[in-house]
């Protein structure tokens, strides 16, 4: 029997640990993927310090993954209903299970509210599903996995986006950005930069972007944002003049706040331009309460607030025709990536954690 490696997540607070796994045997209609590489992103670290509910421990980690079909058992289609086959490269939606039957799903249409849903390297245990995470050798995946073929789109190009790319598309439409707005981005992490890149793509005149530290501030600038200013080094009021002085003084039309501090999103209030919009996609994790002022913060100010959690299927479909896309997809290329083998995922969390380095890959295959 065929072993695969994997880094395991034993619980809160402990470290990863490798852990060897005899190849599963397939259901119908599903398959195994030789994982090529998987992101190390924000949400990995708030698994490993158990701040999201409904964890089944241990898990291996890895949401988002690129590779090639190694297995098939029976028969698996891509979204236009072509047969996948052996040897295929691929990407899958973490997002599994949406029952597209509920009343989520059916009359709110918010799938990412689904009841029924599971995600790979998240709400997967290994105890209960196996190999269904990707910082692992080799993948399952699992019947009614939504693929998608990546052949002519650079393991690295299409990671560069990752889960931040589906997550900022969804804030982008939420945030209904016309020709000639100006976007704020509260936040300079993945999710900030892809906004900033989707902000221009969306029509924006001009993108103003506030975070830290100094160096993806400068990430942030190659990827198309217009001014920054580094929240480090500017008080409250100074960022308010700030983008007063950018915004004829009226605050920016639209801000996404993508910073997962809760303060932030009181600060996206008072930084938009009375009936402008706000959409909040940095909290996705439970970081705790903030005060607020209704009348002067909201009402007053006839804003117009809208929360985004996660991406769909149609989020993550669109992402990776982008990424096929070179001219689309250039700006991802100043995103700083290094890799990780699987012995080091500890460190790859600690590096994001830390805000060190932007982007940080798990490559099973790399010895440490």
């Amino acid at each position: 029997m065929e072993m695969v490696l994997a880094a395991v997540m034993p619980g809160k607070g402990k470290p990863i640990e490798v852990q060897e796994f005899p190849e599963p045997d397939l259901e119908a209609d599903s398959g195994l993927m030789r994982v090529e590489l998987s992101e190390v992103c924000g949400t990995d670290v708030y698994l490993r310090d158990s701040r999201l509910v409904g964890v089944p421990y241990p898990i291996i980690p890895g949401h988002v993954s690129v590779g090639r079909l190694d297995k098939i058992r029976g028969s698996m289609f891509d979204i236009m209903g072509k047969p996948l086959a052996e040897g295929d490269r691929i990407t899958f939606l973490d997002v599994h299970r949406t029952c597209h039957a509920c009343w989520h799903c059916c009359v709110a249409k918010a799938s990412t509210r689904c009841p029924h849903r599971k995600v790979y390297g998240i709400t997967y245990g290994v105890e209960q599903d196996g190999l269904t995470g990707g910082w692992s050798e080799k993948l399952y995946l699992k019947p009614g996995t939504l693929c998608i073929r990546v052949d002519g789109v650079d393991d690295e190009a299409f990671m560069a986006g990752g889960c931040s790319l589906p997550t900022a598309l969804h804030a982008t439409d939420r945030a209904e950005i016309q020709i000639g707005d100006t976007v704020l981005v509260l936040g300079s992490g993945p999710v900030g930069l892809s906004s900033v890149v989707f902000a221009k793509m969306a029509g924006a005149l001009k993108v103003l972007c506030i975070g830290a530290p100094a160096h993806r501030l400068e990430i942030a600038k190659h990827v198309g944002a217009d001014q920054v200013l580094d929240i480090e080094t500017q008080s409250m009021d100074a960022r308010m003049d700030w983008i007063a002085q950018h915004t004829q003084g009226r605050g920016a039309d639209v801000t996404i706040e993508a910073t997962g501090a809760p303060a932030a999103v009181v600060q996206s209030m008072r930084f938009t331009r009375d009936a402008g919009r706000v959409v909040v996609v940095g909290q996705y994790t439970d970081h705790g309460e903030t005060p607020f002022n209704p009348h002067l913060d909201l009402n007053k100010k006839h804003l117009d607030i809208r929360g985004c959690w996660g991406s769909d299927f149609s989020h993550f479909y669109r992402g990776v025709q982008i990424m096929a896309d070179a001219d689309r997809a250039a700006p991802w290329k100043h995103i700083e990536m290094d890799r990780y083998g699987l012995a080091s995922a500890n460190e790859a969390l600690e590096a994001v954690q830390t805000g060190r380095i932007i982007k940080a890959l798990i490559d099973p295959w790399k010895s440490d």
